[in-house]
């Protein structure tokens, strides 16, 4: 345990981090939580790249607890508009996190014995895919509402065009697709530190 202790608690951090900074908005489309989420995957692949998949999954369920946990004292700050966690997002952030992250590491191993950065990249898109698919279908979609009666999501499924210029769309596919595309851009900036960090934890960073 102590070997991981590192990403355990990078991952914490992150996870703390993360659901601080989503309570403020960067733009019309984003919080500040979009640009700190993601490196929770760049965690994830240097612990199985380093310390394998085992290590890694140690690691998910330490920021899944971290996460259940922020979302708890989440719920009980009331904000302007309610509690600052609401049901939904609660369920949408855990399963979303828990899910894309394990997927993540399946998706590492089986890649790790290619080029070096085939699986960073690869394991990143598809886990950040899944996980903004998932999240954002849970927390804000319309055909969802019977999983919190109380919240009221109307404000997210308004129809406009798709972040400011594109078709017609509600305005959760609009925060969705702007939180998928800076998860995409950071998959590859943390090519950078990825090989950094694991080729001074390694030997053999290959």
């Amino acid at each position: 345990m102590t070997r991981i202790l590192p990403g355990v608690i990078a991952m914490a951090a992150i996870v703390v981090a993360s659901n601080i900074l989503v309570q403020h908005l960067f733009g019309q489309w984003l919080t500040w939580g979009a640009f700190t989420y993601p490196f929770a995957f760049l965690v994830t692949d240097v612990m199985n790249r380093v310390y394998g998949p085992s290590a890694a999954r140690k690691v998910v369920f330490a920021g899944f607890v971290t996460g259940v946990i922020c979302s708890f004292i989440g719920t009980q700050i009331i904000g302007e508009f309610g509690p600052l966690v609401t049901l939904r997002i609660a369920i949408a952030s855990g399963l979303a996190f828990l899910t894309a992250q394990l997927l993540d590491v399946a998706i590492f191993d089986r890649l790790r014995g290619g080029k070096w950065w085939r699986a960073p990249v690869a394991s990143t898109i598809i886990g950040g895919t899944v996980d903004t698919a998932i999240f954002f279908t849970i927390a804000f979609s319309a055909s969802l509402a019977f999983l919190e009666i109380g919240n009221d999501v109307g404000w997210a499924n308004e129809v406009l065009p798709m972040l400011g210029s594109g078709p017609n769309a509600p305005l959760w596919i609009s925060l969705a697709v702007a939180d998928w595309l800076v998860k995409m851009a950071i998959a590859f900036v943390a090519l950078v530190p990825f090989r950094l960090i694991v080729t001074k934890l390694s030997p053999n960073p290959a």
